[in-house]
């Protein structure tokens, strides 16, 4: 990235001075709007912009004489500020009208003049109108003729277009021009600069001209100029446009140019764009609506986030991958107790199957303690039931095993004490009555019973929020 002008970064100074005088601490949000709004306008003035490659463009140019009239006549005002100037100044738009031509320009009174050669260069062109003072001119009279035999040697292409400025000159009869014309396929095309009442022409010594007759001598449009453009197939007109619209029509193919041309990506639109919301957000009202935005659309990425947690976790527990299901639904994060509590609801599920009881418990207690729901209350006395079941079947075991010890040892004892060999006891009078076959207690969980009441301690922990809300987990 480079900068067309870096200049501009002088401008940095002011915002630096103002850094200097403050306290940072003492800044509030105002100030430093404006300090990186003031910042970001610098550098679009600094027209950052990436390069590009240069790429080569050729261009198909036509060629246009344009020939100016510089007779003492083209000091007439009947067009302001007067004809010449006027000329000038049809030139000036001529070159910016026509980007795709060379011009050539020639200057004639009774002989012609090269003013400049064919070229591209608007610059040169300008330059050359801008220099053409008409009050060296003392030429009284203009020939068409040797303008035509200039303009053909001054272009080499079949056909040349030819626009001739002029007041229509001296003579009377045009015939031979015309011909001349035609026979060196030149397309003359005729810009009339004078009025068909014309006005006097004024001299140095502020008189008027006169002829030998002392007469003051009117200048005039001479329409008999106008078969030249007739024959060629020129326009002859006092209207600009008509001109620009005949070279366009009469372009051809006489040359070809070829151009480099760089074209830079332009960035300075980025930071006039970030200066302009860095201001609205510091300075007016409009940084409510911003926070709100930020925050619906943070909520917003959340709860999507949250919802494919929830699904994931919802297929893997109805697949029976229930350490899976367990990871996702402690992935989901969340402020709002309720979707909270079905979070705790469902890790406690989760835990149940993994025989986990106790901490299933701590689950449930949790998810009831954000948002009471009858599912989780259900489920955390059926554990509470098969916590007790667990411990009856495990003293049970306890006990019978005492007494199997018991009874051994008591049979040792007989048989020290003087039972003989052909004592027998039966081993249904030593079971007390039982078949020998032991009961086995099965626990089953069911997650859809009948209601259960909380317990008190339950209810101590939510009334008292014994559950952090912000981070339960």
């Amino acid at each position: 990235m480079s900068f067309l002008h870096p200049e501009s970064f002088w401008l940095l100074l002011f915002v630096l001075a103002l850094l200097v005088k403050k306290d940072f601490k003492t800044l509030n949000v105002t100030t430093y709007g404006y300090i990186f709004s003031a910042f970001f306008i610098v550098l679009a003035l600094s027209r950052p912009v990436v390069v590009q490659e240069p790429i080569k463009s050729k261009e198909i140019l036509s060629d246009v004489v344009v020939g100016v009239d510089l007779s003492f006549s083209m000091r007439c005002a009947d067009l302001k500020p007067n004809r010449l100037t006027f000329a000038k100044e049809s030139l000036e738009k001529l070159v910016y009208l026509e980007p795709k031509t060379r011009f050539g320009v020639l200057g004639f009174t009774t002989n012609a003049i090269v003013l400049s050669p064919l070229t591209e260069d608007r610059e040169l062109l300008l330059h050359l109108f801008g220099g053409l003072d008409e009050n060296n001119i003392i030429t009284r009279g203009s020939s068409v003729m040797p303008a035509l035999k200039l303009a053909r040697k001054m272009s080499n292409s079949k056909k040349v277009s030819v626009v001739l400025l002029t007041d229509g000159a001296d003579e009377s009869n045009y015939d031979a021009e015309a011909r001349y014309a035609k026979e060196n396929s030149l397309v003359v095309n005729v810009f009339m600069l004078a009025t068909s009442l014309g006005e006097a022409i004024k001299l140095e010594n502020d008189e008027f001209l006169k002829d030998g007759n002392g007469d003051i001598v009117v200048s005039s449009e001479n329409s008999a100029i106008k078969i030249i453009s007739d024959v060629t197939g020129g326009v002859y007109t006092k209207d600009f446009e008509t001109i620009v619209d005949a070279l366009n029509s009469q372009k051809q193919k006489d040359a070809q140019a070829q151009t480099m041309v760089v074209k830079n990506l332009e960035l300075f639109y980025y930071a006039v764009f970030l200066a302009i919301v860095i201001f609205l957000v510091s300075v007016t009202t409009l940084k409510k609506y911003l926070l709100t935005f930020l925050l619906f659309f943070g909520i917003t990425l959340s709860a999507d986030q949250n919802f494919i947690q929830a699904n994931n976790a919802s297929k893997e527990y109805k697949s029976g991958h229930y350490e899976e299901a367990l990871k996702s639904y402690e992935k989901i994060k969340s402020s709002n107790p309720e979707l909270k509590s079905v979070v705790y609801y469902n890790i406690g599920n989760s835990l149940v199957r993994l025989k986990e009881y106790e901490k299933a418990r701590e689950a449930y207690l949790k998810s009831l303690t954000l948002c009471y729901s009858k599912e989780a209350d259900e489920n955390l006395e059926f554990i509470r039931n098969v916590a007790q079941e667990k411990k009856l079947n495990e003293k049970q075991k306890e006990s019978k095993a005492k007494s199997s010890l018991a009874k051994k040892e008591q049979s040792q004892k007989d048989q020290k004490e003087g039972g003989g060999s052909n004592m027998r006891v039966s081993a249904a009078s030593s079971g007390g009555g039982s078949d020998g076959k032991e009961s086995k207690s099965e626990s089953q969980i069911s997650l859809d019973g009948g209601k259960a009441k909380l317990s008190s301690k339950q209810y101590e922990l939510i009334n008292k929020r014994g559950v952090d809300e912000k981070k339960p987990w």
